[in-house]
């Protein structure tokens, strides 16, 4: 840029040295901070008075005029480097013959692994450590011709691009997969990663994709159907009155406020992403050994919706251990009976159907809250039926994977594995509510909420309301001229 007005890494730089900052465009303090946002321009001659996009055009069709140069579209999209200078990659399979020509390597000899060697080092000539392993490199036509196979591999992302294939049929030794296989799991369902994928590897694993059904290797033309881009975990960071990011090793915390060690300037506590250089990465190896993986996987999924960025909470990551140590006191405390005496019926269905539910849509947070809801109803039990605490297991062990294995062995006594047990499933009628919660009015204001059974006639529901005694207070020595009763709804008494 070198504009340092409006550009805040070319500000910081002309401020250490002394260096002049003009400003261009109205709207902010260059003095303060770097103006990045557009304005109207100054200093700058034929275009002051004009906005960026306005100025642009102007410099553009002046330039054009005196001859110093033209308009040009100049597209992002490049071709991509596709060879490698290292041992690890998928060797491409070309030989190059001392008569000048190229070759592919017959279809007979493929694939074309990489020798098995403990010899990797560089090959002190720019090529790869293929260079010096002499028996795999140097081969030999028929004819006599001596050659050297490529010594350059292909990218990670050569690989990545077609391994969902792989994954159908990984043990076929005769081709990619067994064309049954591929017409049966074909495309893949969902696809999730980091939006950063969309740009690169997706767009490769789709060329790839398309290549081989043109090819009639693939049956489809589209690899994935759905594609779903997680959130990213944020770090804990602090800012300065310019908003520059100051590293967490540089900060210091007194009276509940934050300060920079070196300036002593008061800073903004704010989430940025985790990097090095900011020293706000969190080790989940270091989480792992504290609180262990169960806990880690339950506080991932319930910070927020997946797609969402939000930040890492030491707090929050205590609060998933305590849920867990409820849920190990629950199935190891509580009383585990037989029979069921239907108290957690509603709440029981409630949560089989809510927690599949969301994990079908990928809303781990709210199918992890339904857990909580459950552990707090059971909880209010003195026993727990024995098909309900299996049940309840089985729903949070996608989440808390090793506790669930440990509490289904406590409670189904059948030596068999959590991940072989059919889901469980809801029963739709205990769903339905017995009772619903009506308001009773006295001349036009509510006085009172009342409980009743379900569907109670116009009759039933007035005499259940003139009943009350919180009603009975209110209308004591007054006339009741008229009672409307709304069945599942209220009650609504005129006196005078």
């Amino acid at each position: 840029m070198a504009v340092p007005a409006h550009d805040e890494r070319d500000w910081e730089f002309a401020k250490q040295f002394g260096l002049p900052i003009v400003e261009v465009l109205e709207g902010g303090n260059v003095e303060e901070a770097a103006y990045t946002e557009d304005g109207l321009h100054v200093n700058s001659d034929f275009l002051n008075g004009l906005n960026k996009e306005e100025a642009i055009a102007k410099i553009v069709a002046w330039l054009e005029e005196k001859g110093f140069g033209q308009e040009k579209i100049t597209y992002r999209l490049r071709d991509w480097l596709f060879s490698r200078q290292r041992y690890w990659g998928e060797p491409i399979p070309i030989i190059h013959w001392e008569d000048g020509t190229s070759t592919a390597v017959p279809e007979s000899e493929l694939p074309l692994v990489l020798p098995v060697t403990k010899d990797i080092r560089p090959s002190g000539t720019g090529e790869s450590p293929l260079a010096n392993l002499t028996d795999w490199l140097e081969v030999t036509r028929e004819d006599g011709v001596k050659g050297r196979r490529e010594t350059n591999t292909m990218p990670q992302w050569a690989g990545s691009s077609w391994y969902y294939l792989r994954y159908i049929d990984p043990h076929n030794t005769e081709k990619l997969a067994d064309e049954d296989l591929l017409k049966q799991w074909l495309p893949v369902d969902i696809y999730v990663g980091g939006a950063e994928h969309a740009v690169l590897h997706l767009l490769y694993a789709r060329f790839w994709h398309k290549f081989l059904y043109d090819l009639g290797v693939v049956p489809t033309k589209e690899p994935f159907q759905k594609l779903f881009n997680q959130g990213m975990i944020l770090g804990t960071s602090y800012r300065d009155h310019r908003g520059a990011l100051v590293a967490t090793d540089k900060v210091e915390k007194r009276d509940g406020s934050f300060f920079h060690m070196e300036t002593g300037e008061e800073l903004e506590q704010a989430p940025a992403k985790m990097s090095k250089s900011l020293k706000n990465v969190v080790n989940p190896d270091d989480v792992v050994e504290q609180y262990g993986a169960d806990t880690l996987r339950v506080y991932e999924m319930f910070m927020g919706p997946l797609d969402a960025s939000i930040a890492w909470s030491e707090e929050g990551l205590e609060g998933s251990r305590k849920f867990l140590d409820r849920v190990y006191r629950l199935i190891t405390s509580k009383e585990i009976v037989a029979e069921n005496n239907g108290a957690l019926d509603k709440v029981y269905n409630e949560t089989v159907k809510s927690v599949t539910e969301q994990i079908e849509s990928m809303k781990f947070n709210t199918a992890i809250a339904q857990l909580m809801v459950f552990v707090n109803a059971a909880n209010k039990e003195d026993k727990l039926y024995v098909d309900y605490a299996k049940g309840f297991v089985q729903l949070i062990a996608p989440f808390a994977p090793h506790l669930a294995e440990e509490l289904w062995q406590t409670v189904a006594e059948t030596g068999e594995s959590i991940s072989y047990v059919a889901w469980p499933t809801w029963d739709e009628s205990k769903l339905i509510e017995d009772e619903i919660e009506i308001v009773v009015q006295i001349k036009g204001k509510v006085r009172a909420k009342l409980m009743v059974a379900k569907d109670l006639s116009r009759e039933e529901l007035q005499e259940v309301a003139l009943a009350d005694e919180k009603v009975k207070a209110e209308i004591d020595g007054k006339e009741i001229v008229k009672v409307i009763a709304v069945p599942n709804k209220l009650v609504n008494i005129v006196v005078k």
